[in-house]
């Protein structure tokens, strides 16, 4: 089991070695009050990262989930300031979400474009639009039922716990016991393959991205109500995390081989390096470079045993 499982257990070592000196060199980091802030920091990037798995792990990647982010959060408090019904609010922001994701999977698998490009005209398209849209002003003047739902800080820490756990642990259940999360890794595995057994690729690439989308509608609507204003520039740089996350945590970048445990795996470790930098007293302007490290490593880690068994078998195929 442990074979099959050596990235995760890699990444919950890191994670324990950090840790482990953080309680030495800074026990404060321990603190309920920063462990919370560290909760709900992550909780969108958490969610985000289990929809984005699905994707990677049929083949695709989608690095527009920032500006679907902001668009989502900006529709949040539009639409609660009209005097919509909170979970109203929810479904609407979810299903804008799920919309946008479903335009991205249509034009990759339909059309068959590389969903990195198709995903970077809509990342552009969407921020520009917000821009255009706002005018850059943040949404303000939200009523008093939108902060923490209208929950105390505490019992919303509670609620949004639930949710993510939900998330997380039905899409892991549905990855490792049903068919559609079969019909994800035959996909990204080989597509052409899957076809030849009956698997409809297309839809499987259409209803991952559509999950991804509801899933960041649903952590933009987790996220805006934190705070009493929601900013129209939100999400800027969140699919490096995510997306670093996910391979950090083991999905391959090529499809077909990772699992929802290593995704959460990967957004721990991820997120407890900034703060960790701050409580070290190292700038935090090293956080990015040093996600840029990991996912050089990450990919590294996933290439070269790939080459090792290509050129062992080129050896194997070369006449003596």
């Amino acid at each position: 089991m442990l074979r099959h499982h050596r990235r995760e257990a890699a990444v919950a070592v890191a994670i324990a070695v950090l840790f482990a000196v953080l309680a030495r060199v800074q026990p404060g980091y321990f603190s309920p009050a920063n462990l919370n802030d560290l909760f709900l920091a992550n909780l969108p990037v958490l969610i985000i990262a289990s929809g984005m798995t699905l994707v990677i792990l049929a083949g695709d990647i989608d690095i527009s989930v920032g500006s679907t982010f902001a668009v989502c959060g900006v529709a949040a408090g539009v639409i609660a300031k009209a005097g919509v019904p909170m979970l109203f609010v929810l479904l609407v922001v979810c299903v804008l979400g799920a919309a946008i994701g479903t335009l991205n999977g249509l034009l990759v698998a339909r059309l068959r474009l590389p969903s990195i490009v198709v995903t970077l005209a809509m990342m552009i398209a969407l921020r520009d639009a917000l821009r255009w849209t706002t005018q850059g002003a943040w949404v303000s003047d939200l009523p008093p039922g939108f902060q923490w739902i209208g929950l105390s800080q505490r019992s919303y820490s509670f609620v949004a716990a639930a949710i993510a756990a939900a998330v997380v642990g039905g899409l892991g259940w549905s990855l490792r016991y049903t068919g559609a999360g079969r019909f994800v890794y035959a996909t990204g595995s080989s597509a052409g393959a899957a076809r030849l057994a009956g698997v409809n690729t297309a839809l499987v690439k259409i209803a991952a991205f559509a999950c991804l989308g509801a899933s960041i509608g649903l952590a933009a609507f987790l996220n805006s109500v934190r705070f009493n204003q929601i900013p129209s520039n939100a999400g800027l740089g969140l699919e490096m995390t995510v997306i670093a996350a996910v391979m950090v945590g083991g999905t391959s970048i090529t499809g077909g081989r990772g699992t929802l445990l290593g995704t959460v795996l990967g957004v721990i470790l991820l997120g407890a390096i900034g703060p960790a930098l701050t409580f070290l007293g190292v700038s935090a302007f090293w956080e990015r470079a040093i996600q840029g490290a990991i996912i050089l490593v990450a990919v590294g880690i996933d290439a070269v045993p790939r080459r090792l068994q290509t050129y062992a078998a080129r050896l194997g195929a070369t006449p003596a």
